[in-house]
């Protein structure tokens, strides 16, 4: 499975560094967040990371559906198309969805939310080729990131909409504790669903449950054994690191690269 990395694991470069470092160390793919594409282009920024020799795996990220009003669920619709446009722009195959929550908001209110939201756009997506991958996240951004806590209720979802552009992003981070999570992954092999596939680790202790996501080694998750499952569930595409990490992004970017990649053969 080849290294990609996400643009937010090196938050302090600009698209050019990763454009410029990325490819040197090894890296064949970059999966963009939005933020590093305000101000640019999208189609412009799209032939510059491949005329550098980068594959495009995703744009990061959509979603954000549950809203307690209806002109609130339908500007995130509008914003998921608006974003679609863009992926297409950009010439990236994937929108990873974190679905959203609204705190106070029942659970399955907000599930069933995500779920209109996402069959809302869902033609433009097919219209446009691009696929949508709902990320779980872990239980404890249900408040309010997403009311979407593990694979099997991405599963759920994929299978009610049933659309070949829409299955399910899998990030260890948010999966690693799941009693069901082999079987959940059998599952979304078995019907086509696993889109993509995040790595980092949770350290312990943890001093921020947002920004201080590890290195591939450097905490509590089988990642081998996880990927060994996406694998014998017939993905074979980017392994991609996705680190939130207040740590490393004060470190000099390049030593940190080196770290990634030393990480990635290591580890995964």
């Amino acid at each position: 499975m080849p290294l990609c990395i996400h643009t937010i694991t090196t938050k302090p470069w600009s698209l050019e560094e990763t454009m410029e470092h990325y490819p040197k160390a090894g890296v064949e793919g970059i999966s963009v967040w939005t933020d590093a594409l305000e101000g640019r282009d999208a189609g412009v920024a799209g032939r510059q990371l491949r005329e550098a020799g980068l594959d495009i795996v995703s744009l990061v990220r959509g979603g954000f559906f549950p809203a307690a009003t209806p002109t609130g669920r339908q500007k995130a619709i509008d914003d998921n198309l608006r974003l679609l446009d863009q992926a297409a722009e950009l010439g990236a195959p994937l929108i990873v969805l974190v679905c959203g929550a609204v705190p106070g908001q029942p659970l399955p209110v907000s599930r069933q939310q995500i779920a209109d939201g996402i069959e809302a756009i869902l033609p433009t997506a097919e219209k446009l080729g691009v696929r949508l991958g709902i990320e779980p996240l872990h239980p404890m951004y249900a408040d309010d990131r997403s009311a979407i806590t593990s694979l099997a209720q991405a599963n759920d979802i994929c299978q009610l909409l049933n659309s070949p552009n829409l299955g399910a992003t899998l990030d260890v981070y948010h999966l690693w504790w799941d009693p069901d999570l082999e079987r959940e992954i059998t599952r979304c092999g078995n019907n086509g669903h696993i889109f993509s596939f995040h790595v980092c680790d949770w350290k312990t202790p943890t001093t921020d449950l947002l920004n201080d996501r590890g290195l591939m080694g450097e905490g509590c998750i089988d990642i081998q054994g996880i990927r060994s499952q996406v694998q014998a569930a017939g993905f074979d595409g980017f392994t991609e690191v996705e680190i939130f990490s207040n740590h490393y992004w004060a470190m000099d970017q390049e030593v940190f690269l080196k770290k990634i990649v030393d990480a990635y053969h290591r580890h995964t």
